[in-house]
């Protein structure tokens, strides 16, 4: 009743646009402590069930309050394990499902955890945690993003010996080659895997599972496996001209730039630059806005995003009440920093010239309900072309990749995903699976959560009973 919802402030777009640093000022900690004294204690906190995590957040709210920051921290970690990577990257399902938001702006968590876990960095508080006794187990995790880092560091700090199998040359899966540097600096991921190394994590890049190294030696050297190597299978665009030069998935185009923010040496022949181009890019999400955001930086000569959906609502409908994740229109810092946005469009084909792409040719669709079902329809009359010069596909994933799980031989449900019981054991004795692999593209808060959970069931598997937490 006495403050208002504030945010730190971005950086100036001119600024900002000339380098690859974070985009968000620093905010102060005065401003912060009021953000946390609008938190109401609420009786039944409805933040909790929009965080899969299970965040403690009314109780670190107020420790922020009363400038109890290091009683703060112990709090924030025992449920989530990297809070500096959920408080830049997580849209902050907690914030849609704060009870303030009813009626006023939701309390700023997000803001009030990326803080708490800073300033316990600064402090010196977080610290290896190595487990006091081994316990003569072994663990091979496969995947190096979110989920298997999170499953990694629990079960390390349960005393087994782990070890992370990576097939890129840097730790980090998603975290380290999908997300742009301007959304999370690298240093921030360099800190926790150095802790975790202290912590008696084994490392190791280059190391591709299920083509380089069969898994199934994995399973016979190790006394688990976990499977957390992402839904990296990439929904591809089935048109006419898809072979031209010029058109790229996402996750080819970004890792791309973050090697060379990283000091890699990557050959102009092989790198893929927006400088001077005509840009379109197909995906109106997150990954898409990853895209824009480079785009940028690498000054293009203009851009455009397209997506297939209609454009969503300024405000929550009817049908999409509180506390459940408003599908509403939304501005990124990317989207702020220029480029078009087009909704409700349907790329039929590509054409080019020797063999390199020139336009793109499409139609404007609607959606109408058809015997109880949405039904896609062209809008006769709306025929367009487009020039570009780079088209970046940013459509969404339809799961894991397929090689490593036939090799192993893991059941996979309808939708494609890794099936797995309560405990996150695949249909493999002796072998998990947690994150994207099994939930499908998904947030990384939910990455943390499976991790955790996998290791619960690893560590009740090896031991025949467990004292990590559950979420």
């Amino acid at each position: 009743m006495e403050f208002q919802r504030e945010t730190p402030t971005r950086r100036p777009i001119a600024e900002r646009l000339q380098d690859w640093m974070e985009v968000y000022e620093d905010f102060p900690p005065e401003k912060l402590k009021l953000q946390a004294a609008r938190c109401m204690d609420c009786a039944i906190p409805f933040c909790h069930q929009g965080c899969p995590l299970g965040n403690i957040i009314p109780d670190w709210n107020d420790l922020v309050y009363r400038d109890q920051w290091r009683r703060a921290i112990d709090i924030l970690h025992a449920t989530n394990n990297f809070p500096e990577f959920t408080g830049r990257l997580c849209p902050a399902p907690c914030e849609a499902a704060c009870v303030l938001g009813i009626n006023d702006d939701p309390v700023a968590i997000k803001q009030v955890e990326l803080t708490i876990v800073e300033r316990a960095w600064q402090e010196g508080w977080i610290r290896p945690q190595p487990p006091e006794k081994l316990t003569g187990k072994t663990v091979a995790v496969i995947g190096s993003g979110p989920a298997g880092l999170a499953c990694a560091q629990q079960l390390a700090r349960a005393g087994h010996a782990v070890t992370v199998f990576e097939r890129d040359d840097r730790m980090g899966g998603l975290l380290r080659y999908g997300i742009p540097d301007f959304k999370m600096e690298k240093r921030f991921l360099e800190r926790r895997l150095q802790q975790m190394c202290a912590e008696g994590v084994v490392f190791r890049p280059n190391a591709n599972v299920g083509a380089d190294i069969d898994v199934r030696d994995l399973a016979r050297e190790f006394g688990a496996v976990c499977l957390a190597a992402g839904a990296t299978w990439a929904r591809d665009l089935e048109v006419p001209g898809r072979e031209l030069k010029g058109v790229y998935f996402a996750m080819e185009y970004l890792p791309l730039q973050n090697k060379r923010g990283a000091g890699d040496e990557v050959p102009d022949r092989q790198f893929i630059s927006a400088e001077g181009k005509r840009v379109i890019i197909l995906g109106g999400g997150d990954t898409g806005a990853d895209c824009l955001g480079t785009v940028h930086r690498q000054g293009a000569q203009s851009v455009i995003q397209m997506e297939i959906l209609p454009r969503p609502p300024e405000h929550r409908p009817s049908d999409n009440p509180w506390p459940t994740w408003p599908n509403i229109y939304r501005v990124s810092s990317a989207h702020e920093e220029g480029g078009g946005r087009e909704y409700s469009v349907l790329t039929q084909r590509l054409s080019g010239r020797d063999g390199v792409l020139k336009r793109l040719h499409g139609c404007r669709v609607e959606f109408v309900r058809e015997d109880g079902r949405l039904q896609m329809k062209e809008v006769p009359g709306t025929a367009f072309e487009e020039r570009v010069d780079l088209l970046l596909l940013a459509m969404g994933f339809l799961g894991p990749e397929r090689y490593l799980l036939e090799q192993l031989g893991v059941e996979v449900n309808e939708r494609g995903n890794v099936k797995a019981d309560a405990n996150k054991m695949t249909s493999v004795p002796g072998v998990f699976t947690a994150g994207d692999m099994t939930r499908g593209q998904s947030l990384i808060v939910w990455a943390i959560a499976e991790g955790r959970d996998a290791a619960r069931g690893i560590d009740r598997y090896l031991m025949g009973e467990t004292a990590l937490p559950g979420n």
